[in-house]
């Protein structure tokens, strides 16, 4: 049997061993250190709009501080997108909040603004309050409806956390997605752009911002001399070695962007003269990382055929996202749906979207799917 291709497997090219050397010779194996510092500088340079940021162990921990320096808690309600994955919302039960569950709209498969203005609505006739927070999900790496969405949120008071997770690397309108919350966030986990191993950062607007999320994320330790903790924190930063690697990896971000995007290309020409296939829309003003390639196909039916025939060639695919107000644990939580995230689900494929497929690899995938369909 041939090789087996991955999903998005990490790629490891660059210089990313040599700052780990540094870090062990210089014994900065601590979760502080230089590479860290240098990391989240690197990154406040990258996004510009005067961000600042701080480095932690997962995207969902960066969610977790956010909704903590927003003040979200017990009784609270964040509106989340159904279609993601389930990391943008654990961190909401995480607070003792309540997720409230929107649906997507067609032309990016992220939230759609008028289902979030009707859910809101909703929400204050039935709880008297408005929603604490919105957390926006940038899926598959694909920016939202920015400016709907905001004005949504911005006719209510309520700020918006933005999941750029998987978005590193991509736009709108020519600003970095990572840049538009009131909080944002990325992920360095194994299968993403750029990876630190296991990673995450949070964006946010303000120096003291920035000092609060650092004490939330190391045990909100307020006088390191004696131990006081005036709060409850967590054991979230991310440490020096790590970033090591995150450093390595992002003088490459242009190179993996550029890598993922000829993926998206050849998938593209591949599948145009076949009609029941589709790939992710990309708004006008839009530029996406293509961080995974996700199809649409005809059926559920062609669903389970094509990705058993990927399997029995030993090629990794995996379904598009199951919606969370699917999602056994989620079941009782409020939803506004319009079946859209269902029928992604129903008929989504990723495909293979790492940034060492060769030509080979993508020649092995695209024939299984068109051969399929030439049957």
């Amino acid at each position: 049997m041939k090789e087996r291709i991955w999903l998005s497997p990490p790629d490891i090219t660059g210089k990313e061993l040599d700052y780990i050397k540094d870090a062990f010779s210089s014994n900065w194996i601590a979760p502080i250190g230089p590479h860290l510092n240098k990391f989240e500088e690197t990154f406040e340079s990258l996004l510009g709009h005067n961000k600042y940021t701080v480095a932690l162990n997962s995207g969902t921990a960066a969610i977790h501080i956010a909704l903590r320096l927003l003040n979200v808690g017990n009784d609270d309600e964040v509106i989340c997108q159904t279609k993601t994955f389930i990391g943008s919302v654990n961190p909401v039960l995480y607070v003792g909040a309540k997720p409230i569950f929107v649906d997507s709209e067609l032309e990016s498969w992220n939230m759609c603004p008028e289902l979030l203005d009707n859910a809101i609505k909703d929400r204050l006739q039935k709880t008297g309050k408005l929603p604490k927070a919105i957390i926006m999900v940038c899926i598959y790496g694909m920016p939202y409806k920015v400016e709907d969405i905001h004005a949504v949120a911005e006719s209510y008071g309520i700020p918006v956390i933005e999941d750029s997770a998987e978005a590193l690397g991509s736009t709108y309108n020519n600003r970095q997605c990572g840049t538009f919350g009131d909080m944002s966030i990325f992920s360095f986990n194994g299968n993403k752009i750029i990876t630190t191993s296991g990673g995450g950062l949070l964006i946010v607007n303000s120096e003291a911002e920035k000092t609060e999320a650092i004490k939330l994320s190391t045990q909100y330790n307020s006088n390191p001399k004696d131990y006081t903790h005036d709060k409850i924190g967590y054991n979230y930063r991310l440490s020096n070695v790590l970033a090591g690697i995150g450093l390595g990896q992002l003088e490459q971000l242009d190179e993996k962007v550029a890598k993922k995007q000829n993926n998206y290309k050849a998938y593209r020409d591949a599948f145009e003269e076949i009609e029941a296939i589709h790939l992710q829309p990309e708004l006008k003003g839009s530029f996406s990382n293509r961080w995974l390639n996700c199809i649409l196909v005809d059926s559920a039916k062609s669903k389970s055929e094509l990705m058993q025939l990927f399997e029995d060639n030993n090629i990794e695919v995996k379904s598009a996202w199951k919606p969370m107000h699917l999602q056994p644990v989620f079941k009782d939580y409020p939803n506004y749906t319009n079946g859209i995230s269902e029928d992604l689900y129903n008929r989504g494929i990723c495909l293979p979207s790492g940034t060492s497929l060769s030509e080979e690899d993508l020649n092995r995938i695209t024939n299984l799917v068109t051969n399929y369909y030439q049957c």
